[in-house]
């Protein structure tokens, strides 16, 4: 296409937003709505994805040692767990250490037991991926001087397949949200078509070929989807600065932490400014291609 004819059409799409501004302030509301109830759904899953990762990575295997393990035989067990593919790391926890931990926080009770300390030596083993936890906690226990491998059996599990669940009803919720705006969309601005069909038809009956009558109206459905886009964005961006200020002031970082403000607000903005223009100009392709059969 030469540059004057792409001016040309470009000259067009504005002139036509101008000159059906009710039909175009229908549309972009349309557009507006739905975008705002997309952006504000996605950003939601998106923190409920990173919380979920978060419980997931916390997850870890505490290797209690035997008790008449000596330091060469604790040297000989690590390495034999780090040997394993699926463990990411193994850190070593003396029994001291557990104790001290122990009496933080369940109370000071605990500390009668720092003249006889009765816990084991814990190698704190961590697995390259969560769900890998139930078969390496498995096959750590088998080893020799491993006296029991511990990583909340039945409540880890039961965790993994609720947070599995959530995701796949989430995707399901998102992609469904998705068809639901492109059908809104799409819709609206066949009713802007509708009413200039017959613009069209006379086009057509002079002999401008199909796309020269289908950029403009391209052009149009675009635009459409980028006004429609702005508010939603402004929506978004603001929204999420005050509840990320809010949830940060009252929730402890080690408990709940979203999603950082930034650059997860402009990757969100720029997929809804992505999704107003995309189905703005698939809705006016396909709105378009009925009424050039003439």
């Amino acid at each position: 296409m030469k540059a004057r004819t792409f001016r040309r059409h470009l000259g067009e799409s504005f002139k036509s937003l101008r000159r059906n501004g009710w039909m175009t302030f229908a549309s972009a509301s349309a557009v507006t709505v739905t975008l705002l109830l997309v952006g504000v759904f996605f950003v939601i899953m998106m923190n409920m994805n990173k919380f979920a990762t978060d419980i997931e990575n916390d997850v870890e295997i505490r290797t209690h040692i035997e008790l008449t393990a000596k330091k060469e035989d604790q040297e000989k067990l690590k390495q034999k767990i780090e040997s394993l593919d699926k463990v990411e790391s193994v850190t070593f926890s003396s029994k001291e250490d557990e104790l001290t931990h122990l009496i933080k926080t369940m109370g000071k009770d605990w500390e009668l037991y720092e003249q006889e300390n009765p816990l084991h030596d814990v190698f704190i083993v961590k697995t390259k991926k969560p769900t890998d936890t139930p078969a390496v906690a498995k096959e750590i226990g088998t080893f020799e001087f491993v006296n029991s491998a511990v990583y909340g059996e039945k409540k880890v599990e039961k965790l993994f397949n609720t947070l599995k669940t959530s995701r796949n009803v989430g995707l399901v919720l998102i992609i469904g949200l998705l068809f639901t705006a492109m059908f809104l969309i799409s819709n609206t601005i066949k009713i802007t078509i509708f009413a200039r069909r017959r613009e069209i038809e006379i086009m057509k009956l002079v002999g401008a070929t199909n796309w020269f009558i289908r950029w403009p109206f391209l052009l149009e459905g675009m635009w459409l989807g980028f006004i429609g886009a702005i508010i939603p964005i402004i929506a978004v961006t603001s929204g999420y600065y005050y509840a990320y200020d809010f949830l940060a002031a009252r929730i402890p970082s080690s408990v709940i932490k979203p999603l950082d403000y930034s650059p997860f607000v402009f990757q969100v903005s720029a997929i809804i400014l992505l999704i107003g223009v995309i189905i703005g100009g698939w809705g006016s392709f396909i709105s378009v291609r009925r009424f050039l059969k003439v």
